[in-house]
């Protein structure tokens, strides 16, 4: 087999190796199905069983009880930044949101596009740095719903506390997050939530499907009108399966769930977590300024660290010699530029370490 490289792509991500070897394993032939899950119709009772040991996988990770339900959809979760104001904020309210990056300002402008949308708090003048402090976020009397995106890929910014809503009369306003990012890689309190949307090409699987986790009586009072495809409440009523789903990723998000729980669930996967942002923080930490992070230490996300070096040459030339290490995916998006290492919970500790030899290598020969 080809050598693997050192992903720290942002999206789509590294995904578990063993993941993909039992997937190629079952590509042709799914267990003695005599086919494909490719091929397979997802009313027939062998993708059904894989659909529900998916969500029952997730349900077990995330700890959701008996009060949330997990749907699956497409469109990734740009498609939900409309889902969600299309469902949750009926004409004469108005939703809330905390903007903390480029995803979240996307999320509330095109809920701006269906209602009345305000934005509630926002980092935008400092570049992005930083979030609410202490994850401490305040809705306004009346708010239909308070949107908040949990981490932040682009400026490398996280809830490293959970958002909380801060007690007092607002308390009540469903919180509804975006988690994208961070989703499977901590323990979270599902029950603080009214609604989470992540993506699955980040920490769930591949590009084609997004998990929602929504509170059973959210679904009661969302919005009735609109065609049923777009409809959360008549998604759950057929388990996700109104329509003909993204089979095949969905058996993806069910092996890589799995795989979590095999390795230890969140629990195991934060510590990891916890140990390979620490290697690449003290490398910039320790580097006397060469290299600069632009999160605020208190907001430094675990899964996406953004950094520069002292000028574009160099960050050209970091990168040239990155790639010849095999490591892909290092530079930073290209609305703030630098460097970016994307290590979901895919991505093992000896990429991480192969990068901080290499950074403190052209610090060396470079400062």
């Amino acid at each position: 087999m080809t050598a693997r490289v050192h992903s720290f792509n942002a999206g789509p991500a590294a995904m578990p190796l063993p993941v993909l070897e039992q997937a190629q394993r079952d590509l042709v032939d799914y267990q003695g199905a005599g086919m494909s899950v490719l091929e397979m119709s997802h009313r027939g009772g062998v993708y059904e069983r894989i659909h529900q040991e998916a969500i029952d996988d997730l349900a077990a990770l995330l700890g959701t009880g008996d009060s949330h339900q997990i749907l699956f959809m497409g469109g990734g979760a740009r498609a939900q930044f409309a889902f969600v104001p299309m469902n949750l904020l009926p004409a004469g309210r108005f939703a809330e949101y905390v903007v903390t990056g480029s995803w979240a300002e996307i999320a509330w402008a095109e809920a701006k596009r269906l209602g009345d949308a305000r934005e509630n708090w926002t980092s935008a003048g400092s570049g992005h740095d930083h979030v609410p402090s202490g994850g401490i976020v305040r809705a306004t009397e009346g708010s239909a719903y308070l949107h908040v995106t949990s981490n932040n890929t682009i400026y490398g910014t996280q809830f490293v506390t959970e958002p909380t809503l801060e007690r007092g009369a607002t308390s009540g306003v469903p919180l509804v997050v975006d988690m994208s990012s961070d989703i499977l890689s901590r323990p979270i309190d599902t029950a603080r939530y009214s609604l989470i949307y992540a993506g699955a090409q980040k920490n769930l699987g591949p590009a084609g499907v997004t998990v929602i986790v929504i509170r059973k009586d959210l679904l009661e009072n969302c919005r009735a009108d609109l065609p049923e495809i777009f409809q959360y409440k008549k998604i759950a009523a057929q388990n996700s399966l109104l329509n003909t789903p993204p089979c095949f990723a969905i058996y993806m998000v069910g092996l890589v769930a799995k795989h979590v729980r095999e390795m230890g669930g969140v629990e195991a996967a934060a510590r990891r977590n916890e140990e390979k942002a620490a290697l690449i923080y003290d490398a910039i930490n320790s580097s006397g300024g060469f290299y600069q992070g632009h999160a605020q230490p208190e907001s430094r996300s675990r899964m996406n660290v953004t950094f520069r070096l002292p000028n574009e040459e160099l960050e050209k030339a970091f990168l040239k010699e990155a790639a010849a290490a095999s490591m892909e995916g290092l530079k930073g998006h290209r609305s703030v530029g630098g460097l970016r290492a994307s290590i979901y919970n895919a991505v093992p500790l000896e990429s991480v370490r192969a990068l901080v030899g290499l950074m403190a290598e052209f610090r060396a020969r470079r400062a």
